[in-house]
């Protein structure tokens, strides 16, 4: 109880310190704020992830590290250890919130947030251009938050001319909410 009430006072002081026009989207994009540990499964096996997301540059940005750890495992039997930076903005212009995500294998995709579903605290990204990887590929980052101290993240991707197939699923649990945003 106390970390969703310290999580919904740093939201909102996050929320007025970035721009002053942002939509429902940004707002539900900083429900993300905080520290998270969660349980990963999919193409690599079954693992463990540790996200962070912080405000940064006046909270107009959105600064995510994660760290998924494979350990070696019948489906992976060297195991693995994944790391990626993500930046998440407003784009004014387009309207829209965009993802980029920075890969250790070198990979960096931009997403754009896809057409409102209708359903209330869910972002649903889908891929613009990918570096470093073939743009015949499609991608799809979708969060779900179930409560405030929990949200599901579900990675997919699409083969050219293929539908979406998932690749990885992680269910997060808030453990922390850092108290001011990095400089």
């Amino acid at each position: 109880m106390m970390r969703s009430m310290v999580a919904a006072l740093f939201l909102a002081a996050a929320a007025q310190a970035g721009a002053a026009d942002d939509p429902e989207a940004w707002r539900t994009a900083l429900r993300l704020v905080g520290e998270w540990q969660g349980k990963a499964s999919g193409q690599a096996g079954e693992g463990t992830a540790s996200r962070r997301y912080i405000p940064v540059l006046g909270g107009r940005f959105l600064h995510e590290t994660n760290t998924s750890t494979y350990p070696p495992q019948e489906k992976n039997p060297k195991g693995e250890v994944h790391e990626h930076w993500s930046m998440l903005s407003y784009d004014k212009n387009r309207k829209t919130v965009v993802l980029r995500q920075f890969h250790g294998e070198g990979f960096v995709n931009t997403y754009r947030l896809g057409v409102a579903d209708g359903q209330p605290g869910r972002l649903v990204f889908e891929s613009e251009s990918f570096e470093n990887f073939s743009n015949a590929w499609r991608a799809r980052e979708t969060y779900e938050f179930v409560t405030d101290d929990e949200f599901i993240e579900t990675f997919e991707l699409a083969a050219p001319g293929k539908p979406y197939q998932v690749y990885s699923r992680n269910i997060f649990k808030r453990v922390g909410v850092r108290a001011e945003p990095a400089k």
